[in-house]
C-alpha cells in the first residue's frame, strides 16, 4: 500500500498556490527563520545528514556537492538552478515552477545563504515561456514583500534572483554546457576536472542544482534531516516527483518515496495500463535510461540502487509506459531522431554516431534493411560509449543496447522484410 508522501507537491492542489498570498497561508517561507538561526556551515551539514540526492538525473549527494563550495574565498559565489528540463518523458520541474514557485524561491534563499552566494540564476528551458512568466511573477512578489533583495526574509543578507531563458538546446541541461551558454558561448560541455571541485561561472565558484533538489531544501531545514530520512530507503532517502506518460489511464506528475515498487506506482497513480491492455515495457527515468521489460518491471523499485542493479537508472523519474501494441523498433527510431537532432556536434563519435544510427534504423523501417544492420547499430553504440566529453553519447549507446538486447526479435523481423 502506497502511503502519501508529499514534501515538494504539498501545495500543488491548492487553488492559487502560485501566488504569495496563498503560499504564505500554507507555510511558505516559514523555514527562513530556522535557516538564518544556523550558520552556513551548519546548513550544509544538515543537507549532508539528510541524504538529499540531486534530482536532475545523476543522483549525487547534494550536501557533498554543497561542501565543495569555498566558505572563505574573496571571489563571489553563485547558485545556478537548472530548469532546462528537456529530457523526453520528463516534465516534473515545470510542476514546481507553475504550482509552487515560492517553494523554489525559498529554497534558493536558504541555499544561497548556505554557500555564501548573493546572486542566483534560474536557467529555464526556452520553450517554457508560460512557466517563466509564472515564475517571474512570483519573484516580483517576493521582491515587493521584502523576501528578496538587500534583506532577504527580513535578514541582513542579500539574495537576488535572475531568470536566464535558454534557446531550446537539449545539451544545455548538462551543467557545464549550461554555464557555457550563460557566459554567452555555444552550449558545449566542458572537459571534466581530475578532482572534485565546484562548477565555475566566469571563473567564480558556482553550485548547479536541479529545481526539485532546491525545492526540497525548505522541508529539510524546517523539519530536520531525520524527518526527511523517514521517507525512502537507507541509500535513497526522501521522495521524488515522478512524471508518468505513455499508455496509462492517468498520466501526470505524482510524488512518491524512493523504494516504491514500480508496478504498484503505475497501478496506484496511473490507474494501470491504458484500456486494460498488457504492459510491454517501461523507460523508467527519462529517455536516456535503459528500457525495462514487463517482467523486469514486476520486481523493480523506484530507487537508484535497484535500477542500477537492473542495468538501468532512475534518472529524472520520467517514466514512459508502453503497452503490448508498441512497436519497439519505431519507439527507438523516435528516440534516435531526437538524439540525432540534439547532439551538439562537439565530439565526432556522438555527432556521427547518432546520425548514422538514425539513418540505419530508418532504412530498416523502410523495408530496405538487412540483418547485419542490427549488429551495425550495436557496433556504433560501442563507438559512442565512453569516447566523448559528456554522457550524451554513452546514454544513446545504453538506450540502443537495451532496446535491441531485449526486443531483438522485433528488429530482426523488420530487417528481414
Amino acid at each position: 500500500m502506497i502511503k502519501a508522501s508529499r514534501i515538494v507537491s504539498r501545495k500543488f492542489d491548492i487553488p492559487g498556490s502560485h501566488t504569495l498570498e496563498v503560499a504564505k497561508t500554507h507555510g511558505a517561507y516559514d523555514a527562513l527563520s530556522d535557516a538564518f538561526a544556523f550558520s552556513p556551515a551548519e546548513i550544509v551539514e544538515v543537507i549532508k545528514e539528510s541524504g538529499l540526492r540531486g534530482k536532475g538525473g545523476g543522483g549525487a549527494p547534494a550536501g557533498t556537492k554543497w561542501g565543495l563550495m569555498p566558505q572563505d574565498d574573496p571571489r563571489p559565489s553563485y547558485l545556478v538552478v537548472n530548469g532546462d528540463e528537456s529530457e523526453p518523458g520528463t516534465f516534473k520541474d515545470r510542476q514546481i515552477i507553475s504550482k509552487d514557485p515560492h517553494l523554489l524561491i525559498e529554497g534558493i534563499i536558504i541555499t544561497c545563504y548556505a554557500i555564501k552566494a548573493h546572486d542566483a540564476y534560474i536557467y529555464i528551458r526556452g520553450e517554457y515561456c508560460q512557466f517563466q512568466q509564472i515564475l517571474q511573477s512570483a519573484i516580483d512578489e517576493a521582491y515587493a514583500a521584502g523576501l528578496l533583495g538587500e534583506r532577504s526574509g527580513g535578514e541582513a543578507y542579500r539574495v537576488d534572483i535572475t531568470i536566464h531563458r535558454g534557446a531550446g538546446a537539449y545539451i544545455c541541461g548538462e551543467k557545464s554546457a549550461l554555464l557555457e551558454s550563460m557566459e554567452g558561448k555555444r552550449g558545449h560541455p566542458r572537459l571534466k576536472p581530475k578532482q572534485k571541485e565546484p562548477e565555475w561561472y566566469f571563473g567564480n565558484p558556482t553550485l548547479v542544482n536541479n529545481v526539485e533538489t532546491i525545492a526540497s531544501v525548505p522541508y529539510i531545514v524546517k523539519n530536520g534531516a531525520r524527518a526527511y530520512r523517514e521517507f525512502g530507503t537507507e541509500h535513497s532517502p526522501g521522495t521524488l516527483l515522478f512524471a508518468m506518460s505513455g499508455h496509462v489511464e492517468k498520466p501526470g506528475v505524482y510524488e512518491a518515496e524512493f523504494g516504491t515498487p514500480m508496478l504498484e506506482y503505475i497501478e496506484h497513480y496511473g490507474g494501470g495500463v491504458l484500456g486494460g491492455r498488457k504492459l510491454k515495457a517501461v523507460i523508467p527515468g527519462g529517455a536516456s535510461t535503459a528500457v525495462l521489460t514487463a517482467d523486469e518491471v514486476a520486481y523493480a523499485t523506484l530507487d537508484y540502487e535497484n535500477l542500477r542493479a537492473m542495468h538501468s537508472a532512475l534518472g529524472t523519474g520520467g517514466m514512459i509506459v508502453m503497452d503490448e501494441g508498441t512497436d519497439m523498433v519505431e519507439a527507438l527510431k523516435n528516440l534516435l531522431e531526437f538524439y540525432h537532432h540534439e547532439s551538439c556536434g562537439q565530439c565526432t563519435p556522438c555527432r556521427e554516431g547518432t546520425g548514422w544510427s538514425d539513418t540505419i534504423l530508418g532504412r530498416v523501417l523502410e523495408g530496405r534493411g538487412r540483418s547485419e544492420d542490427i549488429d551495425k547499430l550495436l557496433e556504433l553504440a560501442d563507438t559512442m560509449d565512453g569516447k566523448t566529453i559528456c554522457v550524451f553519447a554513452p546514454a544513446v549507446a545504453i538506450v540502443v543496447r537495451s532496446f535491441i538486447g531485449k526486443f531483438r526479435d522485433e528488429f530482426e523481423a523488420k530487417a528481414s522484410v
